[in-house]
């Protein structure tokens, strides 16, 4: 099969490798749809210990079962694999199985391949009227609806809901809609990109701002870098909460002093649980995130310049589908 291939810091080459062959209880799934992560590019740019090349990269995948029972179902892939047995699994925090695997990291190979191969566990049903290029955003959508639904748990309820996401990618914007689906009526984007600003305004229907003023019940520090941090430390009102779930750099920005005498909750959040990424599926499914066509697609040939163009920032759009067939 044909698959983009991380190489070394910012090398990607399309190339021929082995087919996956699927364990027990595992799946073989034809990739129609792959979303480039955040993640990836953490990868691509050699910032990410955990992805070392060679490696097949990408995690965002929707397909069509190949073969067996479930031959031609339409499928999002969930591509967090974990133990199912262990105390984290047992009460349905699956993602902090300490066995936890996640695809596009060794030992599993990604998704930027015309097949992978998954447990069925991992995969949802797509629905005939839903293309499985949204179905391929059921993952990032789901990581921000797991860091908004725990965010809403621990906000007090005598608090305004008014919500600060800090980054206009597709972790933000989906934190976005998010909030909405959960009843936060005011929600405001910081993107310092002008034409990525511009598109969410005029293309998703957000309130999108260069910088923000005041104070927020709610802030989703999307970015992770000691900035966003500091902002976020800065901008969340007395007794809200921050969550945070970029991974832009490891250390600074955090006023632990201003979090303490103000009794803001800070939350790290990772991934999803699996009943996180299956409501979000189904929140896909029943159009509670709106159209999802904020979203560019190109052929998995054209995946290297593609992440050369989110390098550079000339994307607009939150987020890269690559299609493997095209």
């Amino acid at each position: 099969m044909k698959a983009l291939v991380y190489d070394g810091v910012e090398t990607l080459t399309v190339r021929e490798v082995a087919d996956p062959a699927p364990q027990d209880g595992e799946h073989l799934i034809k990739v129609e749809a792959v979303g480039i992560c955040g993640s990836d590019m953490h990868a691509y740019l050699g910032h990410d210990a955990r992805r070392p090349a060679p490696l097949i990269l990408g995690h965002e995948a929707a397909g069509v079962i190949v073969g067996g029972p479930f031959d031609g179902s339409r499928v999002t892939v969930n591509p967090l694999v974990t133990c199912g047995t262990c105390p984290a699994c047992d009460i349905g925090r699956e993602n902090l199985c300490p066995t936890r695997q996640i695809i596009s990291m060794q030992p599993r190979e990604g998704a930027f391949a015309q097949y992978i191969s998954m447990p069925m566990h991992n995969l949802v049903k797509v629905p005939q009227e839903v293309t499985l290029t949204k179905a391929a955003l059921a993952e990032p959508l789901a990581v921000s609806w797991h860091a908004v639904r725990l965010a809403l748990e621990a906000l007090h309820p005598s608090m305004d809901r008014t919500a600060l996401v800090l980054g206009g990618g597709a972790i933000g914007l989906a934190a976005a809609l998010a909030l909405t689906a959960m009843g936060v009526d005011e929600v405001t984007i910081v993107e310092p990109n002008e034409a990525r600003r511009a598109f969410l305004t005029e293309q998703c229907d957000q309130r999108a701002v260069e910088a923000a003023r005041g104070q927020f019940s709610l802030v989703v520090d999307a970015v992770g870098y000691a900035a966003t941090r500091a902002a976020a430390s800065a901008l969340a009102a007395a007794g809200g909460v921050i969550a945070h779930v970029g991974l832009g750099e490891d250390e600074g920005g955090i006023d632990v002093r201003r979090l303490t005498l103000q009794e803001i909750t800070f939350i790290g959040t990772y991934t999803y649980t699996a009943a996180d990424f299956r409501d979000t599926a189904q929140a896909i499914f029943d159009g509670r995130l709106g159209p999802l066509t904020w979203t560019e697609t190109r052929a998995l040939q054209d995946g290297a310049a593609a992440f050369a163009d989110i390098r550079r920032g000339a994307v607009a759009a939150p987020k890269i589908i690559l299609n493997p067939w095209a």
